[in-house]
C-alpha cells in the first residue's frame, strides 16, 4: 500500500499553506496561478487520490460548534465578524458543520457568566470565545478543558489557556501604534483624553486594557509631558454622554485630541462634528459610521483588524483540528491596518 499523504504533507512539499491546498483539493475559493501549478505538480508526483473512505466517514458525523460573542446590531463590528463565521459555515456545509450563536451583553459581565452552564450542557464539539471578560473566559476555558472540548479565542489572546488557536491582533502593539499616530498630531506637552464606555461587573475589557497599555507605553518612551484625562461614558445613555462631554470640554478647553479603544469612535466623531470642534480623534474598526467620520475628518485614523477574516478562520480552525486532524498554529495575529481618509476606499474584507 502506498503512503498516505495529508494536506499538511502536500502543503510542505508544494511550499504553500494548508488552506491553499484545501481550496485546490476541494475546488473552493481562489488561489494564485503559481500556487495552483505548484500543488498540481506535487499531486501528480505522488499520484494523489482523494481519501474517499475518510471523507465518507466525516460525512456521517455532525459537528456542532458554538460561538460565544457579544450581541450586535446590523453593521456593527461583531456583525462583520459573523459574516466570516457564516461564510465558513456555508463552505463546510457538506461536512455537516453547524454553528450555533450565543450572545452576551458586552457591557455586562454577568450576561457572559450566565451562558457558561448552557455551553457545558450543550452537545457541542467546539467553541469560539470572544475574550471580553478575562476572568470569566479563564473559568470557561478551564471547564472546557475538563470536558475535552476544543476552543478558539478571538478578540484578545489570553495566556495560560489550552486554546487550539487565537485569531486577532496583538492588542498591545495596536495600542502602541495608536500612541504614535496621536503623538505625531500633538506637541509633547499637550493634554489629551482617553474615552471609555462603562461596563457592569468589570471596568474594562481585556483587549481595551492591553491597547491602553501599549498606547501609554509609546507616550512614556517619547517623554510625553502632557496630562491624560479619562472620560467615562455610558453604553446606553446618549443624552447623559452629551452632558458629560459638554462638561469635560468646558472645564478642559485645552484638550483637542484623544482616543477611544473600540468601535464606538463614531459616537464621539459625530459629537465633535456637530459642535464644530477641530478635535483629533483616533478610533478602532472599519464599520460604516466610523468610515463616515473618517471621510468627513471627525476621525483622523482608524485601526482595523479584519473581523471577517477572524470569524472565517476560527471556524475553519476547529474544522481542521477536529475533522482533518491537522495541527493548527496556536497564535495567529492579524495585520494591524492603519486607515485614513486617503486610503479607506481601497479597503476590503479579504475573504
Amino acid at each position: 500500500m502506498g503512503k498516505t499523504y495529508r494536506i499538511k504533507d502536500i502543503a510542505e512539499m508544494s511550499g504553500v499553506s494548508t488552506g491553499t491546498v484545501d481550496r485546490i483539493l476541494h475546488n473552493r475559493g481562489k488561489v494564485s496561478e503559481e500556487a495552483q501549478k505548484k500543488v498540481e505538480k506535487v499531486l501528480k508526483e505522488i499520484d494523489y487520490h482523494p481519501n474517499l473512505i475518510a471523507r465518507s466517514l466525516a460525512l456521517k458525523k455532525n459537528y456542532h460548534f458554538i460561538t460565544l460573542i457579544p450581541s450586535f446590531a446590523k453593521g456593527e463590528y461583531w456583525d462583520k465578524l459573523c459574516e466570516g463565521i457564516d461564510k465558513a459555515e456555508q463552505e463546510l456545509f457538506s461536512y455537516n458543520v453547524e454553528v450555533e450563536r450565543m450572545c452576551f451583553n458586552q457591557y455586562d459581565k454577568s450576561s457572559f457568566d450566565e451562558l457558561i452552564p448552557r455551553i457545558e450542557k450543550a452537545d457541542c464539539q467546539g467553541v469560539v470565545i470572544a475574550t471580553q471578560f478575562h476572568d470569566s473566559v479563564v473559568k470557561l476555558a478551564s471547564r472546557l478543558d475538563q470536558l475535552q472540548i476544543p476552543y478558539i479565542l478571538i478578540d484578545a489572546f489570553i495566556e495560560n489557556t489550552n486554546c487550539v488557536a487565537y485569531y486577532g491582533t496583538n492588542s498591545y502593539d495596536s495600542g502602541y501604534i495608536a500612541g504614535r499616530l496621536l503623538y505625531e498630531q500633538i506637541n509633547p506637552t499637550e493634554n489629551i483624553a482617553i474615552f471609555r464606555f462603562i461596563r457592569k461587573g468589570e471596568m474594562q475589557v481585556t483587549q481595551v486594557m492591553k491597547r491602553e497599555e501599549g498606547f501609554r507605553t509609546y507616550l512614556a518612551e517619547k517623554n510625553y509631558n502632557g496630562r491624560i484625562y479619562s472620560v467615562q461614558l455610558h453604553a446606553d445613555e446618549p443624552e447623559k454622554n452629551i452632558s458629560i462631554l459638554n462638561t469635560f470640554l468646558e472645564e478642559h478647553k485645552e484638550v483637542n485630541a484623544g482616543i477611544i479603544f473600540n468601535s464606538r469612535a463614531h459616537l464621539l466623531g459625530k459629537y465633535f462634528r456637530d459642535k464644530g470642534e477641530n478635535f483629533r480623534l483616533i478610533g478602532y474598526d472599519v464599520i460604516d459610521p466610523n468610515i463616515t467620520c473618517l471621510n468627513d475628518g471627525s476621525i483622523t485614523h482608524l485601526i482595523a483588524q479584519r473581523p471577517e477574516v477572524q470569524g472565517f478562520n476560527c471556524i475553519r480552525a476547529l474544522f481542521r483540528h477536529l475533522v482533518l486532524k491537522e495541527k493548527v498554529e496556536q497564535i495567529n495575529y492579524m495585520p494591524i491596518d492603519i486607515l485614513m481618509k486617503e486610503n479607506i476606499k481601497y479597503y476590503n474584507n479579504y475573504i
